[in-house]
């Protein structure tokens, strides 16, 4: 019996992916640009800037099937386990790494929770950040995971990944999109320097995700 609901679940988790994916391509037609880097199945960290609650679905739903198949978003516990339907596309139909942003009642150490979805080689999607940026500066300042989980898996390509629109097409506090062009573009990776200071990386890590930024965006 159990293992009939496992299956059940695993199926209808499949065919909800299926769903979004589909979903996201009507609404935001999003074209993705590998700029520089291609869409190789290697296990890689795509960093991303974040300024909507859709930076998480797009991210996932926009790379190629032989690539989100083995990609694991990082997201936020707290929201993403809010209701049972959240909880069932934040475990079961993205596999999110969740995180507890809460450090005083956290069980788990976050980046020990991404190390160990790339042991098992996933690929991850990061938002350094932190948080939604709201303001009018191209991204609020790193937070130092993206640091500590290079330090521990230096080899693992980190992809700077700039989302174009998608703060238009889903803006805080709405629930129903608005339909918009939307790209998503791939920058060459970035791997931590031998002696590289955190200050230093996470600031060559936030230039090289800026320097992606359209220019019509600046």
């Amino acid at each position: 019996m159990h293992r009939a609901l496992r299956g059940l679940k695993a199926f209808a988790a499949l065919v909800a992916g299926h769903a979004i994916v589909l979903f996201a391509r009507l609404v935001t037609a999003p074209r993705a640009i590998w700029a520089g880097i291609d869409p190789v199945p290697a296990q890689r960290i795509y960093y991303a800037n974040h300024t909507s609650n859709g930076d998480f679905v797009l991210a996932w739903a926009v790379l190629p099937p032989a690539l989100r198949d083995r990609t694991r978003p990082v997201a936020a516990a707290d929201y993403w386990l809010k209701s049972p339907l959240r909880a069932f596309a934040g475990r079961d139909v993205f596999r999110a790494v969740l995180i507890d942003r809460n450090p005083e009642n956290r069980a788990d150490d976050p980046v020990e929770l991404m190390v160990g979805a790339l042991d098992e080689g996933s690929s991850l999607i990061l938002f350094p950040e932190g948080g939604r940026n709201m303001g009018p500066d191209p991204l609020l300042p790193f937070k130092t995971g993206l640091f500590h989980v290079a330090s521990k898996r230096p080899k693992v390509d980190l992809v700077p990944t700039w989302i174009e629109n998608l703060n238009a097409i889903l803006p805080k506090g709405e629930i129903v999109p608005v339909p918009l062009l939307c790209t998503v573009t791939y920058g060459t990776p970035i791997h931590l320097g031998d002696g590289e200071t955190k200050e230093a990386f996470l600031k060559r890590a936030e230039q090289a995700l800026v320097a992606l930024k359209p220019e019509r965006d600046a």
